[in-house]
């Protein structure tokens, strides 16, 4: 069972910016294809935010943090990152990383996903206040 491990959650205001970071150990690292990031807010679905392809280096993102959120791969670290900007109060939610080892996952612009997602993180709360 891979694990995946969130951290740089926080409350910020409304225009500031986070970082998350979501560690794997080596191994999972090595073998992992698909990276990402989702969210949940109270009372809605889990959306899917930003997605990176470890063979091609290839990133997606969902219109809603699209030019606001950026996706990162440090393989030296075993890290991926989350850098987000211009937070808005409607970016208050869980934020969780995940992974895949196989053919991984499809993001949409609209936030779904086709495709199966492996691995998930415990999540990490991101509060943004106005």
């Amino acid at each position: 069972q891979v694990q995946l491990v969130e951290s740089g959650g926080g409350s910020v205001q409304a225009g500031g910016s986070l970082r998350l970071s979501c560690g794997a150990s080596e191994y999972a690292h090595s073998s992992t294809t698909t990276w990402g990031w989702f969210r949940q807010a109270p009372g809605r679905e889990r959306e899917g935010l930003a997605v990176i392809y470890t063979r091609s280096s290839g990133t997606a993102y969902a219109d809603s943090v699209q030019g606001r959120f950026t996706i990162s791969l440090d393989n030296a670290k075993n890290t991926v990152y989350l850098q987000m900007n211009s937070l808005k109060p409607e970016d208050t939610a869980t934020y969780y990383c995940a992974s895949a080892d196989d053919s991984g996952w499809l993001l949409m612009r609209d936030g779904t996903w086709k495709g199966l997602v492996g691995n998930w993180g415990q999540g990490t709360q991101v509060t943004v206040s106005s």
